[in-house]
């Protein structure tokens, strides 16, 4: 596989490691809640929604700061300084003594975890505009790579305690850093370097060349639509499926594990060929449709098997990612994509604020009514809301914008 900079595989590397240290965590991380809290599972639902809302809170003030910081200095020193706090918020965790740890634990992932604007940034500044679209279809794949690893180590780690892959993880976080500092370069010239203003370091001032540019404000409000939709599973799925289908914290990693193959073979193999083949904006409402209908399913479905079923549809999904940055990062220029990129993440933390609060407490409402589907129901219908909104906006209509200063 050949790459338009070496930087890029080291990027994709580092993305890699850190969903594998959050997915090492996923399949213990109700039994861990359960016994710090004194809790049964459902009030575990509500718990770990909150500690959600403390993770997105937080990368809320954090994605705008570290994007425009890497505008700045550059997008080495910041994605290194994210990996090192990685490792220390996994430690934390891992000798965590009450609930209270673990939220500031979430705190402190949170700031790191508002990484994704530097690491998207690098993409961008080593990668020609008509080619992004493709290339950030591989941070899917090294997501999806991720939660292979992830969830499957966690799920075998399970057994030694529901505190060893938080160890695991801060480990892989901290091997990380190293190899980053060793082999990772700098991407961002000089010349496309700009002075930091913290007055310009919020959401509204990472938004305002896209606004310049038109044509954004439908695009951005139907990716926090979506991004609020999927929320649906990294909030709910552990218990969802412990409710439902009585999984185990191993079969819990198993499915995330397979859902992360699934993911990669989509997004390495085939989102960058139908992108180019079909545009971005086909793209869009494909990934869009095919999301909304899979939550809509999952809601009713009662057996296992039905739901290794729709992880095939639900990979489709996987083109909104990449459709949608691809279209956003041309809209504005060089000297920004740091400052867009952590404003992306930023939007991203309101829905992970709303998101949990929201579909968690479907869950555990669903669940006193007899209806453990509630929560994907909701998904369903804000994923469709967001494909009526880029429909609304007709996006195959809309000539392709061009980049701004």
């Amino acid at each position: 596989m050949r790459f338009e900079h070496r930087a890029v595989p080291i990027v994709l590397a580092a993305v890699l490691v850190d969903t594998i240290g959050f997915g090492i965590v996923m399949p213990v991380f109700p039994e861990l809640i359960t016994h710090l809290g004194h809790v049964d599972l459902e009030q575990a639902t509500r718990i770990a929604g909150y500690m959600l809302v403390v993770f997105a809170f937080t990368q809320f003030f954090a994605g705008p700061v570290l994007g425009n910081l890497s505008d700045r200095f550059g997008r080495r020193v910041v994605l290194i300084a994210s990996m090192l706090a990685f490792s220390a918020d996994y430690a934390l965790m891992a000798v965590a003594p009450t609930l209270a740890w673990l939220f500031l634990g979430r705190a402190i992932a949170g700031i790191a975890g508002a990484v994704y604007g530097p690491a998207s940034s690098v993409l961008a500044d080593v990668t020609p505009p008509e080619k992004r679209a493709g290339v950030f279809g591989f941070i899917g794949a090294a997501f999806g790579v991720g939660f292979i690893i992830g969830p499957a180590i966690g799920g075998l780690l399970a057994d030694f305690g529901p505190r060893a892959p938080f160890v695991a993880a801060a480990v892989l976080a901290l091997l990380n850093a190293v190899a980053m500092i060793v082999a990772m370069p700098e991407t961002l010239a000089p010349e496309n370097r700009r002075p930091f203003h913290l007055r310009d370091a919020h959401i509204v001032g990472a938004f305002r060349p896209l606004f310049a540019a038109g044509n954004a404000a439908p695009l951005l409000l139907a990716w926090f639509f979506w991004q609020l939709a999927h929320m649906v599973y990294p909030a709910t799925w552990a218990f969802w499926a412990a409710i439902r289908f009585h999984w185990s914290p191993a079969e819990i990693g198993w499915s995330l594990a397979f859902v992360g193959l699934i993911s990669v073979i989509f997004q390495a193999g085939l989102s960058g060929r139908i992108i180019a083949r079909i545009g971005e904006r086909r793209a869009l409402v494909i990934g869009l449709g095919s999301g909304g209908l899979t939550f809509l399913i999952f809601a009713f479905i009662t057996a296992s098997w039905q739901a290794y079923a729709l992880f095939l549809l639900s990979a489709f999904s996987g083109l909104v990612f990449p459709a949608m940055n691809g279209l956003l990062s041309r809209m504005v220029d060089a000297t920004r994509q740091g400052a867009l990129q952590g404003g992306i993440g930023s939007m991203g933390s309101v829905s992970q604020i709303l998101g949990p609060l929201l579909l968690t407490q479907a869950l555990a409402t669903g669940v006193d009514r007899g209806f453990p589907g509630a929560a994907f129901l909701v998904a369903s219908v804000l994923a469709l809301t967001a494909l009526g909104t880029i429909m609304w906006k007709v996006l195959d209509r809309v000539p392709p914008p061009e980049p701004v200063a």
